[in-house]
């Protein structure tokens, strides 16, 4: 399958298949008569596995080092399991600090259900505003002047 192909069944841009084929991330293709790179469809199956390496937040540096072991055959298996098991670890501490998020999205949403009635019942309990403390208290300073002035004496 030619880059143009291949960049459209995969979604991935040409430029990026180069890249990654430069940086080791794909394995170098083959050539055809015409020089151009011919990829064989198996390609699909490790560019998915690629991005959802990619999606789990894996770093590049951590996807090269796979991508080498995986070139050095069966006997790179333990060492390629384990750096999979760490990224899982790291995966699944990530999903339980969004699952603490989206808790705290879905209460503070839940507490903007019905708030133009509880702000109804609210002004009729408190007809007055609400003041700010610590606003009035500068208010008031402003008014007397800087801490320490003398009031002006009438002439």
């Amino acid at each position: 399958m030619k880059i143009g192909e291949l960049a459209r069944q995969s979604g991935l841009t040409a430029h990026t298949i180069r890249y990654y084929e430069r940086i080791g991330l794909l394995p170098r293709a083959d050539r055809d008569h015409a020089r151009q790179r011919d990829y064989d469809a198996s390609i699909l199956t490790w560019i998915e596995f690629l991005g959802r390496l990619k999606a789990t937040g894996m770093p590049i540096r951590d996807m090269l080092r796979y991508a080498e072991l995986r070139a050095g055959g069966a006997a790179t298996e333990p060492e390629r399991r384990r750096l999979l098991e760490r990224h899982r670890e790291a995966v699944r501490a990530q999903v339980a600090t969004l699952q603490d998020c989206l808790l705290v999205l879905d209460g503070k949403i839940a507490g903007y259900v019905g708030s133009s009635e509880r702000t109804d019942e609210h002004d009729a309990i408190h007809p007055e505003p609400i003041r700010n403390r610590e606003h009035d208290v500068l208010r008031r300073r402003h008014r007397s002047g800087p801490a320490g002035a003398r009031p002006a004496r009438a002439r």
